[in-house]
């Protein structure tokens, strides 16, 4: 059994006790190393294991063994010993054989998030959902820190939950960015706020069907009480309905497209009708960010900041303020009228739904991108994004190992061209390119075929798009390879 804490104090505190209990944990990448960082600080003897053999992780298993940490790689079998507890790293799919095998030993199991969240001693705001939840989590962090509070930003991969346990003593909040993997792995976990961005299909290649994803992403309400608060996109809430996955705590609805939502979008007027906050909150044309999609970043960050009792005036500058990040529709250049958007971070068919939206109309012509997706996989269905495609998509050029599929789906909306790999599909999209179109990297897939991860497709994407406008020659020509058009 596992204890629970309740702001940030143990019940069963006897039973949380880590010393010399011997802990398993399965999965070395980031958060498996944390992990097991964590388990050994508070005394268990840590056993790590990976059915991988990379020299990635062998790096990690030279920082671990002087640690004290025993590490096996490349195994298929569990260690001949009897473990009190395992950790699971979401990277690990739940039917991976060793993860089988601890089920089958009855050893209970939990996840890195469950395990830094019990170890953690500050309140926690969490934020999950398909798309729009790393945006959203740091419009809260900028929010928080600018109304004084103390606060961490974690959960994603570059900062695992228990790589900042130590630092929560001396929080107000900890902000976490959680996904459907780590929220499958939790058994007492309960954010005091808790938010869901959307639910939009994603990770099919791990799910049986698209109703297990929104089960798995339900458990971020779980274990809360009606004194917590739920800040949920109303699409999504009428999901978890639909489903009979219940609600606990108090609720505040927000929806750029719902009129009826706690706060709603209004002609580019972010609204509440809250009965203790009515009126308009926020311009969405004195922000950086655009779009529908950004508009919901927006109102849930609002949401949160309300529930927290920050004033309306301490919370817009920083929302004002604040350019997303990295490989989030970001513009890398205009070369010759022509621009290049790295989307990297859509890993799913509806974020780039989003990124067609957000892209800038050309005067006369709707169809005025050339696309660039592909990579591997995740189980979903490409064809639901084809009538946009027909009205904004010029053509689109195809990678990875989704391609041949993609092309299937999205022949009869657009012209589709296979690609050996991303410099042939960026040079060919830049050399049809003329002045007023936009060149779009939108993957809607993941990137591990091809890539370590989005990132890196991300900055190999801007790479090649800046060799291109290093080479690109001044005149009339647009230095692509087509004359511009007036």
């Amino acid at each position: 059994m596992i204890p629970r804490i309740v702001c940030g104090s143990l019940v069963e505190e006897e039973m949380f006790d880590l010393t010399n209990k011997e802990i398993l944990v399965i999965g070395l990448g980031g958060r498996g190393r944390a992990a097991c960082e964590l388990l050994r600080r508070n005394g268990a003897r840590v056993t790590g294991v990976d059915s991988c053999d990379s020299s990635a992780l062998r790096d990690d298993a030279e920082k671990l063994r002087p640690l004290g940490v025993e590490v096996e790689l490349g195994i298929s079998t569990l260690p001949k010993r009897q473990f009190s507890l395992a950790v699971v790293s979401p990277a690990t799919p739940a039917n991976q054989q060793l993860v089988r095998a601890v089920v089958q030993s009855n050893v209970p199991i939990i996840g890195e998030l469950e395990l830094g969240y019990q170890q953690a001693r500050c309140l926690s705001i969490a934020i999950a959902g398909t798309n729009g939840k790393g945006t959203t989590a740091e419009l809260v962090e900028r929010v928080l820190a600018n109304n004084h509070r103390k606060t961490v930003l974690s959960g994603h991969r570059g900062r695992p939950v228990c790589s900042v346990v130590e630092q929560t003593r001396e929080l107000d909040f900890l902000i976490l960015q959680v996904n459907a993997f780590q929220l499958g792995m939790t058994e007492f976990f309960r954010p005091a706020v808790a938010v869901l961005m959307n639910l939009a299909p994603d990770y099919l290649d791990r799910y049986a069907s698209a109703d297990d994803y929104v089960r798995a992403t339900a458990r971020l309400f779980r274990n809360q009480q009606a004194f917590d608060w739920a800040i949920i996109q109303s699409e999504a809430l009428l999901r978890l309905k639909q489903l009979n996955l219940p609600v606990p705590g108090k609720t505040i609805t927000f929806s750029a497209h719902d009129p009826k939502a706690d706060i709603h979008l209004d002609r580019g007027l972010l609204i509440s009708r809250l009965p203790n906050w009515p009126g308009p909150l926020l311009d969405m044309d004195h922000c950086q960010i655009r779009g529908p999609h950004n508009a919901e970043n927006l109102m849930a960050a609002l949401a949160v900041g309300h529930v927290l009792r920050l004033p309306l005036e301490r919370m817009l500058e920083p929302f004002k303020t604040y350019k997303a990040g990295p490989h989030r529709f970001e513009l890398v250049g205009e070369i010759n009228g022509v621009q290049f958007i790295n989307d990297a971070k859509a890993t799913n068919v509806e974020a780039l739904h989003k990124a067609l939206l957000s892209a800038r109309p050309r005067v006369g012509s709707d169809a005025n991108i050339w696309l660039i997706a592909g990579g591997q996989d995740k189980g979903l269905e490409f064809h639901d994004v084809g009538p946009l495609l027909s009205k904004r998509v010029k053509q689109a050029f195809l990678v990875g190992a989704a391609r041949e599929k993609i092309r299937s789906a999205w022949s009869l909306f657009t012209s589709c061209k296979i690609c050996d790999s991303l410099i042939e599909a960026v040079t060919e999209a830049a050399k049809n390119a003329s002045s007023g179109d936009v060149v779009l990297f939108s993957p809607a897939c993941s990137s591990l075929d091809q890539f370590k991860n989005y990132q890196q497709r991300g900055e190999e994407f801007c790479r090649i798009v800046k060799s291109i406008s290093s080479g690109a020659t001044a005149g009339t020509h647009n230095g692509m390879g087509r004359k511009a058009e007036s």
